[in-house]
């Protein structure tokens, strides 16, 4: 099938994490190196999935102009996907066939696609991630997109831990490396966590 060793079937979902201006366009806010160029492998995965009956949902960050998880207000990110900006916007070559899952979107700290953060008194509380797959009788997930050592790892490790088979396709996504090595270290980390990475 197009894009890697992966199969789907009416059990397996494609999660699509945060294929977002600001992370895969050069002009982005948070650009992630190489971030545009996972989206053909992401729409091949796309097409394969649903071509198999298979789910495809997409993350996306949808922040608030002011909020703890950014540097400016006292976080350590720059400022990106501000709700209802370019940025946060889905990059043009992305294929958007699914459901869009949101986070981040009352100030958190939205890295896992499952649940979100409050940046200051440590508060989680579920995006509706879960509950979509559980409506779809989701056992397996095929996890994509930005960045590798952020968003990504912290889905692929919540999924593990609500009991979900994951593979990880390392060709379609990138890390961010916000310091050296985060990369490697988050591949180890999720096949520690049992991911099957690719």
């Amino acid at each position: 099938m197009p894009g890697g060793p992966t199969s789907y079937d009416e059990t397996t979902a494609l999660v699509v994490v945060d294929v977002q201006n600001d992370f895969a366009h050069p002009e982005g806010g948070l650009y992630v190196r190489g971030g545009e160029e996972i989206i053909p492998m992401i729409n091949d995965e796309v097409s394969a999935a649903q071509g198999s009956g298979g789910l495809v949902i997409y993350t996306q960050d949808w922040h608030p102009e002011t909020t703890p998880h950014f540097a400016k207000d006292g976080g350590i990110w720059p400022t990106h996907c501000v709700q209802e900006t370019w940025g946060a916007g889905f990059h043009d070559d992305l294929e958007v066939r699914g459901p869009v899952v949101r986070k981040g979107t009352g100030g958190e700290d939205g890295y896992s696609g499952f649940t979100v953060q409050h940046p200051l008194n440590g508060e989680t509380s579920a995006t509706g991630l879960d509950d979509l797959l559980r409506q779809r009788a989701i056992e397996k997930l095929v996890i994509v997109g930005l960045a590798q050592d952020v968003c990504v790892k912290a889905t692929v490790l919540e999924a593990r831990s609500l009991g979900y088979q994951v593979s990880v396709l390392t060709e379609a996504t990138r890390p961010v490396n916000l310091s050296p090595g985060d990369g490697e270290a988050s591949l180890r980390a999720m096949t520690t966590a049992g991911a099957r990475v690719l």
